[in-house]
């Protein structure tokens, strides 16, 4: 439905630091950028990052979040470990949400801005056919890989 979002940033140069870092894993990257914006995505820019003196006050409460599509459990884990080392902060760690489903692996972080961003994914592949991981079937931990 939607074809790209723009969210503004107060910074520029780290915002681009800390979504290069998190997308990365995600397999999206730099697709265009010009004074004051930098576009985001997997050969067509998605999500757009802008310059304004005003950006979206983040509020937990406001229901606002992002979330990207993650081929893999380890791309959502890798998303994660990169929001946190680029100074982003923990808004929940890697784990399967089966309140959202019994395949949703998810991760999500606050930005410097304070947007709220997720990864999430539900790969056939992570999971045998009733929606357990091949650890889960064989009796392990919950979200075992």
């Amino acid at each position: 439905m939607l074809d790209h979002v723009s969210i503004g940033v107060r910074d520029l140069a780290a915002a681009r630091q800390f979504y290069d870092a998190v997308l990365a894993p995600l397999g999206y990257g730099v697709c265009y950028e010009g004074e004051g914006y930098v576009g985001y995505g997997a050969g067509k820019p998605e999500f757009w990052l802008n310059t304004t003196t005003h950006p979206v006050p983040g509020d937990a409460r406001s229901g606002l979040h992002f979330s990207f599509v993650a081929s893999a459990r380890a791309a959502v884990d890798g998303f994660h470990a990169a929001g946190l080392a680029a100074g982003g902060s923990d808004n929940g760690a890697p784990g399967l949400r089966p309140e959202y489903g019994p395949r949703y692996y998810a991760a999500f972080l606050i930005d410097h801005d304070g947007y709220r961003i997720e990864a999430h994914t539900e790969a056939a592949g992570d999971f045998d056919t009733d929606g357990a991981t091949a650890g889960e079937a064989a009796g392990g931990e919950p979200g075992a890989r």
